[in-house]
């Protein structure tokens, strides 16, 4: 990362600030490298009436830029993330699938729709405050292990990645909260963001009860004795903890869903869904480094998930693991590969 900080001296950088700690303190390592450094904060969409902290954050923003003495710019995105992400996550649900709306925020929004913003007013680079590196046009996970966000990244356009860089990426959280108190950045003793914005303080299943609606429909066991009453299958996910109308004390854990037939097997007390057996197969592949899948890899199909050691078939788009999955795996995740600390890409779980 120094000789990467090194060469940004003079260069015009588009730095996104989301109003939080990670990206105050790389456009502070960024202007402190010599960097031409101009601050964006990128609008989303958010649900009419549902609350969300979108316009403190952009005011934290505000109060880093100018603490800085940079430029800032607000960039109205929220076309693109209610496209790429809002219905991304509705339809992926109602197809019975289990999706990751951070992965296509960077895909649609971060790295694209901010990417071309700052391409188009001859920026050299864009930087963000994810924790992950790059070296010679690779993608690497960050240097902190329990804070690395590579696994979010392997969507990400090649070309974007290329003009990114990631300031904090090699650095443990606990030397960027010290930076942001030695740069005495306004923001330095903010809590980290938790989860998705649009959503504000309600649940993922509050806004797809709001957008999807419910559909009461039959909650069986798995000998096919009615169980009680759910109010919609497309609302669930699989081993997920679920209320039940008119059905004896639980707690009711989801075990089958039957989208056409609106009808959920459910099981009393912990769940232990099943592994997958075999090889997964992959939808949307993107590769930075093709020429590593040759090999031996690893593959990761949730964030801080465990690593699983096997091999990539390119002809078949399948992963197969040396030994066995050791969780289950649902489709619609994202299966994330990698040679080392290298991510060579990834795709979406069929």
């Amino acid at each position: 990362m120094v000789a990467i900080m090194e060469s940004v001296k003079g260069k015009k950088v588009f730095v996104g600030l989301s109003g939080g700690v990670d990206s105050a303190v790389s456009a502070a390592l960024l202007q402190h490298a010599g960097a031409e450094l101009t601050g964006v904060f990128i609008k989303g969409w958010y649900p009419p009436g549902m609350p969300c902290t979108w316009a403190q954050d952009r005011r934290d923003a505000m109060r880093v830029a100018a603490h800085l003495g940079i430029p800032f710019h607000t960039l109205d995105a929220s076309s693109e993330y209610k496209k790429g992400v809002i219905d991304y996550l509705l339809s992926e649900y109602a197809a019975g699938r289990t999706p990751n709306p951070d992965i296509m925020c960077n895909r649609e929004v971060k790295f694209g729709a901010f990417y071309q913003f700052a391409k188009a007013h001859g920026a050299d680079f864009i930087a963000t405050g994810h924790y992950a590196r790059t070296e010679s046009g690779r993608l690497l996970r960050g240097i902190d292990e329990g804070k690395d966000q590579s696994y979010f990244l392997w969507a990400i356009p090649e070309e974007s990645l290329t003009h990114t860089l990631f300031p904090v990426g090699d650095m443990p959280k606990s030397e960027v909260r010290t930076l942001a108190e030695k740069f005495k950045l306004p923001v330095a003793d903010k809590r980290d963001s938790q989860g998705i914005c649009f959503l504000g303080s309600i649940s993922v299943g509050e806004f797809l009860r709001q957008e999807l609606g419910t559909t009461p429909g039959k909650a069986i066991d798995e000998s096919g004795k009615d169980i009680g009453m759910h109010d919609g299958a497309v609302l669930h996910t699989l081993g997920a903890r679920i209320s039940l109308q008119d059905a004896d004390a639980g707690p009711w854990y989801v075990i089958r869903k039957d989208l056409d037939t609106n009808v959920l097997t459910v099981r009393k007390g912990n769940v232990e869904l099943a592994a997958p057996a075999g090889s997964l197969t992959l939808r949307e592949v993107n590769w930075f480094e093709p020429a590593l899948l040759e090999g031996a890899v690893e593959a990761q199909y949730r964030y801080h998930g465990p690593r699983i050691a096997g091999r990539y078939n390119t002809h078949a788009k399948s992963f197969t693991p040396d030994d066995a999955f050791r969780e289950p795996v649902a489709a619609g995740q994202s299966l994330v590969l990698y040679f080392g600390d290298t991510c060579i890409g990834g795709g979406i779980i069929e």
